[in-house]
């Protein structure tokens, strides 16, 4: 499905027949601070958007809306041709959700809080008890499930938050920094596992990390947010092209875009 355009119209259709996640035009002010301004994009069926800005460029806000956690003042966000607002229930069972920050329940163990989270999805004691391992057994969990959460480092709680969000099997994944304070091995695996769902499953994923690096590496195409607005939005390559930096890293398009390219003089007033 090709990229969208700022201001083009999105192919709004039916539960059935609607992409993962369509946002419309969406407005958000926080008193006088304009937080979003006619923010749209979508992401595809079987694609994984990068979510990309500086600090304060609008990101948590975007997530925060599509996840209902906030109502934007204007436009529309739909999940599966779903209004997010109109059904909340069933548009969250429709989402896996890794925050940037996990807050997790750390005076239970993995195990019981794994549990606890299957429950709220309503998925059955077989269903659960097939995939809990898997989960445990890949991302080298295994053996510490039966310890209390408050007892793991950051990474072990960033796996407990990635499976949380997986376990129910959604078709949409919104994911803030979902790699913070994995071993390298567990990134990789995450990496493949959210392509393969993608490419197999058809899931979509929306994804926003400051590591353009992985960005680069893992996105079909990314939305580049600056002051509430989106700036760009491409696949990489396309970026590169628009930017006049064919061959070159994300990093560079990146910085180039957002008019942060020259550094040179702020290096250069920190080294003295």
């Amino acid at each position: 499905m090709p990229a969208y355009s700022p201001g083009a119209p999105l192919p709004f259709g039916g539960p059935s027949g609607g992409p993962p996640l369509e946002v419309w035009q969406v407005s958000k002010t926080y008193g006088t601070v304009q937080a979003l301004t006619d923010v749209s994009f979508a992401v595809p069926r079987g694609q994984i958007v990068g979510l990309l800005g500086p600090n304060g460029a609008g990101k948590s806000t975007t997530m925060k809306a599509v996840l209902g956690l906030i109502r934007p003042d204007g436009g529309t966000i739909r999940v599966f041709g779903r209004e997010v607002h109109t059904d909340p229930v069933a548009t969250k069972r429709e989402i896996g959700y890794v925050p940037e920050a996990p807050s997790l329940y750390e005076f239970l163990t993995g195990a019981e809080y794994l549990d606890f989270v299957a429950d709220m999805y309503g998925l059955p004691s077989a269903v659960r008890q097939e995939r809990i391992p898997q989960f445990l057994a890949g991302l080298e969990l295994a053996g510490h499930e039966n310890s209390l959460i408050s007892g793991y480092s950051q990474g072990m709680k960033q796996k407990v938050a990635l499976i949380s969000a997986l376990l129910h099997r959604p078709r949409l994944l919104v994911l803030d920094e979902p790699l913070n304070g994995l071993d390298p091995r567990s990134a990789r695996v995450v990496k493949d596992l959210l392509r393969n769902l993608a490419t197999s499953e058809g899931v979509g994923v929306l994804f926003s990390t400051h590591v353009l690096e992985i960005a680069q590496a893992i996105c079909d195409q990314v939305v580049i947010l600056s002051h509430g607005s989106v700036l760009a939005m491409d696949t990489v390559g396309a970026l590169q092209a628009r930017a006049g930096l064919a061959g070159s890293g994300l990093e560079d398009v990146f910085l180039a875009l957002t008019g942060t390219g020259d550094l040179s003089e702020v290096v250069s007033a920190l080294s003295r």
